[in-house]
């Protein structure tokens, strides 16, 4: 037996890196993945059959484009609504009422073309109130990853979705094509795709009625209303640089590579002269580009920082633009349409993660929301735009403007960062939160409430506490305050007072509930500045009104 290494030399074990396929080890997440990468295929093929069934209906370029638009544009309409109602209501409920939506759609749209009542614009109308469901769903979808997974696997779940997603992008064109080629007539192939894509939301019901949610944040307030949600979704977008920063360089890149998908079918049919199979293979090449990149994301994240991978993937579809305007072999245009996938993967599945890691619970699904209306605004915009300059001058030149556009716009899109440096931790922190003590508790709907803390520091610190406590204002605000300031006593520079203002009572005891590990870091800055033996005192004081005397007068004198 040979003897043990002496105490003073290090035994290196090896270091484990993650291999991204943890998530597949629950078996909740397994079996929604399962379900949902064929409920994608299903979409997939719908996708390729639906716009091949385009051009076999019309010639117009802008029409066969505008199926893609009528794909993205339900997202720009109800994203956020979609995230605000997935923040209120139970996320698995709507989930299953949003995949039943869509099945009827599919099955709708099946009934039509297997009669032959379709046109261009019946075929644009079920394509739109399919994707209101897309849109309605998504957020939901994207928000229970959380619930599924611990968070450290938050990176791997997401980047297994997209390679689910993206594995049923590489099959489901080529078997799309496949099966509208099968038939003489396209309408024919067309129709029994769309009825294999409704059967292919059955799955999806099926475990999400089996699931027994547990949600992450649940509140002990009243819900909130649907228009005061989505305004406190905006709100706290409009205080979160993380975020904001991310949904630009999401908007930047899908309105240029918006290009690829929207003008794809007709470089297949006119310029490459290929049947719907072909074009088929074409979609399939990137789906499956897409599903490498998503399989390596982990090992790429290892070297790259999310800013360099967005970048790179930039710089690669510029290309694969350029080589769709110009270039007429397909043994060329297929290897670049794989390396197009797995730039496309990679760049959007480090976007659709840096949202998700900076937003907290209670607002994720409105974030995504959000997110899902820029990069669909992006889409649609970029196909119409797209589109007409096809149609009124050529598809080349369409092509080769969205790859200019990407390159002059990468300088800019560079310094909006996307997960830069350590993450914020979005724990729940309301549980150690103190309770108001008042004399009187106001009711839920009084207001507005205004809150005062007073601090008393050194001024030598004046600088420094100023510079902290804005950071704070952030926090105050993205949570639901709609005033805030701070004021110095002029009799006293020492005692400083921070005000803000919520619009009712309930809104405050919202605001505290919201209350993050990463919010206290920046409180506990605040307050290490305070100098005195109590904590800095807070009043809290509501808009007075006149009240009704117990007999029915005026309390007034």
């Amino acid at each position: 037996m040979p003897s043990s290494p002496p105490s003073s030399t290090p035994v290196l074990v090896p270091e484990k890196h993650p291999t991204g396929f943890e998530p597949l080890k629950a078996p909740l997440f397994r079996r929604l993945w399962i379900a949902a990468t064929i409920s994608n295929l299903g979409g997939w093929m719908q996708d390729t059959a639906g716009t091949w069934l385009m051009t076999v209906l019309t010639p117009s370029p802008l029409l066969i484009a505008l199926m893609q638009t009528a794909a993205s544009l339900p997202v720009v309409l109800l994203g956020l609504l979609a995230g605000a109602t997935a923040d209120i209501f139970d996320r698995r409920r709507l989930l299953i009422f949003w995949q039943a939506w869509m099945l009827g759609a599919v099955a709708l749209l099946s009934v039509l073309t297997f009669f032959d009542i379709i046109s261009p614009w019946v075929l644009l109308i079920l394509t739109f109130l399919l994707n209101v469901g897309t849109a309605m769903n998504s957020p939901a979808w994207q928000a229970i990853m959380p619930e599924l997974v611990p968070r450290d696997q938050l990176p791997d779940a997401v980047a297994l979705n997209s390679a689910g997603f993206n594995l049923a992008r590489a099959l489901g064109p080529a078997l799309g094509g496949l099966t509208v080629a099968a038939f003489l007539h396209p309408g024919r192939g067309a129709a029994w795709t769309f009825l294999l894509n409704s059967l292919s939301f059955v799955g999806v019901i099926l475990v999400l009625y089996q699931w027994k949610r547990n949600p992450l944040f649940k509140s002990a307030l009243p819900a909130e209303r649907i228009y005061g949600s989505m305004r406190a979704g905006l709100r706290y977008v409009q205080f979160a640089p993380a975020l904001k920063a991310a949904f630009g360089r999401v908007f930047i890149f899908t309105i240029f590579v918006s290009a690829v998908w929207a003008l794809l079918a007709v470089v297949a049919a006119r310029d490459l002269h290929q049947g719907a199979l072909g074009y088929g293979i074409l979609n399939g090449s990137m789906g499956l580009g897409a599903v490498i990149g998503a399989t390596s994301l982990p090992r790429v994240r290892r070297r790259f920082s999310a800013d360099m991978i967005i970048a790179i993937a930039s710089s690669v579809i510029a290309g694969t633009l350029l080589v769709l305007a110009f270039v007429r072999y397909p043994l060329i245009i297929i290897p670049v349409l794989l390396m197009s996938g797995f730039s496309w993967t990679s760049a959007m599945s480090t976007m659709n993660l840096a949202v998700q890691v900076s937003a907290p619970s209670w607002v994720q699904a409105r974030a995504l929301g959000m997110y899902q209306m820029i990069f669909s605004g992006g889409m649609a915009l970029g196909s119409v735009i797209w589109g007409l300059v096809a149609e009124h001058f050529s598809t080349p030149i369409a092509l080769a403007a969205a790859a200019g556009g990407l390159v002059v716009t990468l300088p800019f899109s560079l310094r909006l960062h996307v997960m830069r440096g350590e993450q914020p931790d979005f724990t729940p922190y309301r549980s150690r939160l103190l309770a108001p003590q008042l004399l009187v508790e106001p009711e839920l709907w009084e207001g507005p409430v205004r809150i005062m803390i007073d601090y008393h520091i050194d001024l030598a610190d004046y600088n420094e506490f100023v510079h902290a406590i804005h950071q704070l204002r952030d926090v105050r605000m993205r949570d639901g305050a709609v005033r805030w300031g701070v004021f110095q006593d002029a009799n006293d520079p020492q005692h400083l007072n921070e005000t803000f203002v919520m619009e009712s009572w309930v809104d405050y005891l919202r605001q505290r509930e919201r209350f993050t590990a990463f919010d206290l870091t920046i409180r506990d800055r605040v307050v290490s500045f305070h100098r005195g033996d109590e904590p800095p005192h807070i009043s809290h004081m509501i808009y007075a009104r006149e009240r009704a005397s117990r007999n029915g007068g005026s309390s007034g004198g």
